[in-house]
This record gives structure tokens, sequence and C-alpha cells, in this order.
């Protein structure tokens, strides 16, 4: 039986009543002393703004999709183009050891009468809300080597919002919303077709689109990390509904041994390994309704045991007012994490390059899949960003890689949303793009 660990942050609350926002006034005062100081790119410089500076602001984008023949920007040196398209949300990709690609097909669904006929009428112009999920991996193989793959097949369907994908031993693993789920496999096969077991259960769904679970083995294979993130925005449905969320969780290859490996992520979604250190590392797509620059999604190493803010406060000790007071302890002990990656640019993929087929720069160093933004006036995101790393530490702030999603912001429009990120055995890397429903591939020419 699985014995649990539940999230520190949360066990010892009881239940807690969401706290009131802050008069008009008081947003007033806010604007009135804030500087113009933004995120710097070294996490010690950062220096934030007050929250409630600025109104929050919803603009939500309207995907529009690609026309044909054209693909999103990448720098001088690099080539992009479409690996495979007519997916239903493509939104994770997993290489099996026999470097098979399987693509994971999932979206939000509905769970009120209102996002209900939102879905049913097509009104979600970002493609977020969908009245139905594919619920399926996708098989892709190159069997000629052309960089296309000329084989797809339906390799596991009929899942619950699957995201993340494990090959571990004789087994295949999926992280579906509402539990990691493992089936007998054989290299090369192509459609699973032995009966799964669930062996943990996880709480199902999240805020917003924080119904995703990922996957990721450790180097020796001996333990499974487990993505989990938050039910709300602030924890403001009460600590009950936040057991076991905004977590990063260890469980053994058969889901026993559970325990919460790091926690207070809001929703930690991609994770890698730095080969170099071993450390593990994850993106962080942070909480909302504090202004347009507040708060920064981030980057951050993952140390064993450590509390990183969430809801309490965000990057370190700044204390979040709708919880003000409540954990002052936890608060004090928040780790800062090492790459501020912008406000709402909802950060979610991610890839430590460990190929050398990429210049120099890029090697040992984290691609980024920013799926972009809906509470901030101006678009921030919608792109692929990489993070340059030394010996297996960030040598500096994020820059831009993949762009030109963003088709015409004034009229609130993008082509698509990149989110996961994955290296090839070749070296080259995987963008997928739910909203414009393909893969692209990126090669160092």
């Amino acid at each position: 039986m699985t014995t649990l660990k539940f999230y520190p942050a949360v066990l010892s609350l009881g239940l807690l009543a969401a706290c009131g926002g802050p008069s008009k006034q008081e947003k007033a005062e806010a604007q009135a002393n804030t500087p113009a100081d933004t995120v710097a790119t070294a996490a010690t410089n950062v220096k934030l703004p007050e929250p409630y500076a600025t109104e929050s602001t919803t603009k939500r984008s309207k995907v529009i999709g690609w026309p044909q023949g054209k693909t999103p920007t990448v720098p001088a040196g690099f080539t992009i183009q479409e690996y495979a398209g007519n997916f239903q949300s493509p939104r994770w990709a997993y290489i099996t050891p026999s470097g098979d690609v399987l693509i994971a097909e999932a979206n939000t669904v509905p769970t009120t009468t209102k996002k209900k006929v939102t879905a049913a009428l097509d009104l979600d112009p970002s493609k977020s809300l969908r009245e139905t999920s594919a619920n399926r991996i996708t098989l892709l193989r190159d069997t000629n080597k052309d960089g296309k793959p000329d084989v797809r097949e339906t390799f596991l369907a009929n899942q619950s919002q699957p995201l993340g994908m494990l090959v571990l031993g004789q087994y295949f693993y999926v992280g579906n919303t509402d539990g990691v789920w493992r089936f007998p496999y054989q290299a090369g096969q192509t459609k699973i077709t032995g009966k799964g077991e669930k062996i943990l259960s996880l709480p199902k769904g999240g805020y917003n689109n924080h119904w995703t679970r990922n996957l990721l083995a450790s180097p020796d294979g001996k333990k499974i990390y487990v993505s989990v993130g938050s039910g709300s925005n602030v924890m403001e449905h009460g600590a009950e509904n936040e057991v076991r969320r905004a977590n990063i969780l260890e469980i053994n290859p058969d889901g026993s041994g559970e325990r919460v490996y790091a926690s207070g992520l809001r929703n930690p979604v991609g994770m890698d390994w730095a080969k170099s250190t071993g450390k593990l590392w994850t993106a962080v797509n942070e909480r909302d309704e504090l202004g347009d620059e507040l708060v920064p999604d981030y980057l951050t190493s993952v140390q064993e045991g450590a509390f990183y803010g969430w809801p309490y406060s965000y990057f370190g000790q700044h204390e979040d007012p709708r919880r003000k007071g409540e954990r002052p302890d936890l608060v004090k002990k928040a780790v800062v994490p090492e790459v501020p990656l912008g406000p709402h640019t909802a950060s979610l993929g991610l890839a430590i390059y460990d190929g050398q087929a990429f210049p120099a720069k890029y090697q040992g160093g984290a691609f980024i899949g920013q799926h972009g933004s809906w509470n901030r006036s101006a678009f921030s995101g919608y792109k692929v960003v990489f993070v340059p790393f030394n010996n297996g530490k960030p040598t500096g702030g994020m820059e831009d890689f993949v762009t030109g999603f963003i088709a015409n912001e004034e009229n609130k429009e993008v082509y698509g949303r990149p989110v996961g990120i994955t290296e090839m055995p070749d070296g080259s890397l995987l963008v997928l793009d739910d909203a414009g429903e393909k893969v692209w591939r990126v090669v160092a020419m």
C-alpha cells in the first residue's frame, strides 16, 4: 500500500477561507509607489514591482492557424519545418529507446455548464478549452531517416488527459490527469496491446490547464518523478483542495514509496536532468491576478525537500498579499529560483540539450516552451526561449530561440502556441504546438 506524505504547506493548516483583494485605494497607492524596475536577467538582481501596481487584465489570444507555407522563425544557422500535423492538441512528446516519437494529444475540457456551452459553441478563441479531448498517444516513426515520419499509428487510446510518458524496463508509463498507469511494453511495438494497471492515483484536474501530469525517471531508473500542478490560483478554494498538489512527487517504478520531493511549485510541468551535475530542473508556471509584471515564471533546480513559496510567497520571500501573515515560517524558507522567465508567459516545456548537433553555445543549455499569456495587457511568451548553461548551471538570462507565433497582437491573433520541447536522437529539437496542431522540427544547418 502506498504511504502518503502530504504537501507540508497545507498539512497543518486545516480549512482556510480565501483572503479578500486590496481596496481601490491600496491599489492606487501601490501603483504610485512602484519603481519602473523590471525583472533582471539574474535571480540575485530581480527587482519586482509591488502587487497591484497595474490592474489585472485579461487578454486572450485568438488562434488563427498557420497559413500554407508559413513557419515559425529561428535564429541564423537553423532551419525549422513541419515534422507532422493534423493532431488534436499535441501537447507533449517522448522519444522511446528505439527512436519512435510518441505524441500525447489532450486538452482542457469543460467542467461547468458555462464552460460546456463555451466549448460546444467553439467560443474559446485560444483553443485551450474544447468540447472533448483526444485522450490518445500517437506513434510516429521515420523508417527512411529523411527527417519526416512515414509511419503513424495510434499507440494508446482512451486515456484521461495524458501528458507525461516514460519507458522504463519492460513497461510503458503514462501520466493521466487522475493517476499514473503502466502497460507491458516491448521495444519497437507500434501499439499497446496489454492490459494496464493504475499504480498511483492523483488528484484530478486543476486550475486552468493544471490537469497535466509529467513523468521523468531518475538517471538510474530507480525512481519516477511526477509533477502535479495546483488546484487553484492561490489556494482560494481552501487547503483541502491542494493536498498532494503544487508538488513534484517521487515514487518507485511500481507506484509505491510516494513522497513529496519538492513543494510550493505552483505548476511544475517540464522536468529534465542536467547531466553534468545530476540535478533535477523544472519550469514553473506561476500565479495570476497581481498585475502585468507579477509573477515571473521561472526555471529552477529542484532541491530535495525544498519549498518554493506557493501559495504564500513568490520568487523567494515576496509575500503574496492574498495569503498575508498566514505562514511566515514557510515564507522565510522559500527558495529563490535561478532564472526568471517573464510574467504570465506560461513556461511549460523544458529540454536541457544533451546533443552536439547544435553549436557549442547551446550545448548543455535549457530550451523552454512558453505557451503564452492571458493575464497581461501586452502578450508575453508565445515562443521558445533558451537559457545558456555551463557545467550544469545557468550563466545568463533567457533569449529568444523560436518566435513568430504572434500574427497580429492588435487583433489578438496568433498562429499557434508552443508547449512541449523534446530533443531528438539526432540532436534536432521538436516543438509541440498544441493550438496550431502541429509538431515543428528545428535543425542546425
